[in-house]
């Protein structure tokens, strides 16, 4: 007789969330080297006695926005030890990353590879001061919006979904950011540089979470749809007890 586990539904939704959130973090984390110039300004702005003609962002942050859905969405219906477990599964992976990427970068490049060994170790070699600094902010930042989610959620009884959402992103990513690049550029860029490209991520990824505001409930519906109503108010209610 054949035996086996079936997951049930908040178990399958755990585990599509998870990858989610995972798969969103590690492609932030691996792409997070690069610079680019969102737009020019105006007007050139002053920081700290520098100059900055245009917003200058990370390209980290074109995935981010799905793991803060994924983050309120999961805090809202599995706590915050559900969350801090991914969390921590999260960290474990980019650690995961950073070792395949450097026994990629230790392989001998063929004369025939599309992609020659220099430009390969430019575009992944980050070091491990940049990794230290992406697992120091990760942790400091994901801990930090689960605090203030739940504090929230306490704080209104439960109700205005969208202030935790957005209230947990608004304090948590000006952390994550600027200990990131605190860590990762310090001697590399001006102290004014990391205040400025703190800035202009902060501001993105605050514009951004309100933007997404509609998308969390969405996801909100939709598992409540997909565990049914009377299972989903119990997961909440034990989530918020949690």
């Amino acid at each position: 007789m054949s035996h086996f586990y079936e997951l049930d539904r908040p178990q399958k939704l755990f585990v599509i969330c998870s990858a989610i959130f995972i798969t969103a973090l590690v492609v932030a984390e691996a792409t997070a080297s690069k610079f680019f110039v969102a737009f020019d300004l105006p007007r050139a702005i002053t920081i700290l006695g520098y100059e900055f003609p245009s917003v200058i962002m990370t390209a980290g942050v074109i995935a981010f926005p799905i793991t803060f859905i994924v983050t309120d969405v999961m805090n809202e219906y599995y706590g915050p030890r559900g969350i801090a477990f991914v969390t921590i599964v999260g960290m474990a992976m980019i650690v995961f990353e950073f070792v395949i990427i450097r026994v990629a970068m230790a392989t001998p490049t063929a004369d025939i590879s599309p992609v020659p060994a220099a430009a390969f170790d430019t575009v992944f070699g980050a070091s491990g001061r940049v990794i230290f600094g992406s697992l120091v902010a990760y942790l400091v930042g994901q801990f930090a919006d689960i605090t203030l989610f739940h504090w929230l959620r306490r704080l209104t009884d439960g109700k205005h979904l969208w202030l935790r959402a957005t209230g947990s992103t608004f304090g948590s990513q000006f952390l994550d950011t600027f200990v990131v690049l605190s860590v990762a550029f310090f001697g590399k860029l001006a102290f004014a540089e990391i205040v400025a490209i703190t800035l202009f991520n902060y501001v993105y990824k605050f514009v951004i979470a309100i933007l997404i505001t509609p998308l969390i409930y969405a996801a909100h519906r939709a598992m409540d749809v997909y565990l049914g109503h009377n299972l989903a108010t119990s997961m909440i209610a034990e989530a918020q007890g949690d």
